[in-house]
């Protein structure tokens, strides 16, 4: 399982960048590179897991706030 959460965080990181590439800007206006990352792992671990959208919308808001305790303790 950590395989899978660590290649769906960098293809995560790889999704933002090439948002960021193509719009010239990060995609989420306010939010930070990690807690865009948590949530868009967060997105694709609940839906490939057959969540459906409560486990895909879940596993965002877990993977929002694990970026943004990433955030609080390394800033």
């Amino acid at each position: 399982m950590k395989t899978a959460a660590r290649s769906a965080s960098a293809c995560a990181a790889n999704l933002v960048d090439a948002l960021k590439d193509r719009l010239g800007v990060p995609p989420a206006g306010c939010a930070t590179r990690a807690e865009t990352v948590g949530a868009a792992s967060g997105v694709a671990l609940g839906a490939a897991v057959g969540g459906g959208t409560l486990g895909t919308v879940g596993g965002g808001m877990v993977g929002y706030a694990a970026g943004r305790a990433y955030d609080q303790r390394h800033n």
